[in-house]
């Protein structure tokens, strides 16, 4: 259950407006009413927001897309994609990982999925729906969080310049109206999921392309091996 919102200043001076509006209520309101009757809500309320509190705006130079919380017990903690340290990488990380080892070095952690050192970095690894029900994958894609994220990806687009924005698969890709193909970059390709990610996935070298993109903008690149949380 959304509780309060306590986001840092910088994400808070933007789309502070959003926790205000009906649609958040609407919200509040199938969570409790889930919780009443006892369904299981991913994440732990505390991580709803967790990628806003990692990656405060002002650090922000790439965002990974990804679709909804993982379903399982102990997987999500908020951040697309990731899962706390000794929770085992699902597949669409693992071969996420895969893709990594050949783009840009074979010797790291890969059976670390926390993807929180990404996070510091400034890599926002934002699901577009923010919650979901224990078993039942995209059981909250439907009951508003769309307005919310969708907004927030305006607010990068708007707010900011020389942003990577890495869309991966159908969903993630459908949101491209909402970036300034201007001031933006955006990487497109097929979703690392197993069902796809050998019809162009791999081999797409997301993580050098964003570097040498932020490189030729006099921007830090990531260290995308770096797993030390």
């Amino acid at each position: 259950m959304i509780k309060k919102v306590d986001l840092p200043d910088s994400w808070l001076n933007l789309i502070i407006d959003e926790f205000h509006k009906g649609y958040m209520d609407d919200i509040k309101k199938i969570i409790i009413e889930n919780k009443k009757k006892g369904i299981i809500i991913y994440p732990p309320s505390s991580k709803i927001f967790n990628a806003f509190k990692l990656t405060e705006f002002n650090l922000i130079k790439v965002v990974i897309l990804g679709q909804d919380p993982y379903h399982q017990e102990g997987q999500a903690h908020g951040l697309s994609f990731s899962v706390p340290k000794n929770i085992p990488p699902p597949p669409s990380l693992i071969n996420i990982y895969k893709e990594l080892s050949v783009d840009m070095d074979p010797h790291f952690d890969n059976s670390n999925g926390n993807l929180d050192t990404w996070a510091k970095q400034g890599v926002f690894l934002l699901n577009t729906t923010l919650t979901v029900q224990k078993g039942k994958p995209l059981s909250h894609s439907k009951i508003g969080w769309n307005l919310f994220t969708d907004r927030v990806i305006e607010v990068i687009s708007n707010n900011k310049e020389k942003v990577v924005f890495i869309l991966w698969g159908m969903q993630a890709q459908s949101k491209k109206h909402l970036i300034d193909k201007s001031k933006h970059l955006i990487l497109e390709s097929v979703h690392p999921s197993p069902l796809s990610a050998h019809r162009g996935f791999f081999g797409s070298k997301p993580f050098s392309r964003t570097n040498h993109y932020l490189a030729s903008n006099d921007l830090k690149v990531i260290e995308w091996t770096n797993f030390d949380s």
